[in-house]
């Protein structure tokens, strides 16, 4: 498996952003994003450090492969 990079929950976002998910709401510590023709929601914890396998988790659900992902950072 390709290696995953650290990141922040804000960077995440900004990543999946690129991928034309958008941030539709925010909730305590957690920030729900869509897109329009995706069924599955994406709950990114907006912390300092996400860990790999919720990364990963994240990364499955929105349809992209870790390295699509990694090469977007």
């Amino acid at each position: 498996m390709p290696a995953l990079p650290t990141l922040s929950g804000k960077e995440v976002v900004q990543i999946f952003k690129s991928f034309g998910w958008i941030v539709a709401r925010q909730r305590a510590s957690h920030i729900v994003m869509t897109k329009e023709g995706e069924i599955a929601t994406l709950s990114v914890p907006n912390h300092k450090e996400i860990a790999k396998g919720t990364l990963r988790s994240l990364i499955h659900s929105a349809g992209l492969t870790v390295d699509e992902f990694s090469a977007a950072k």
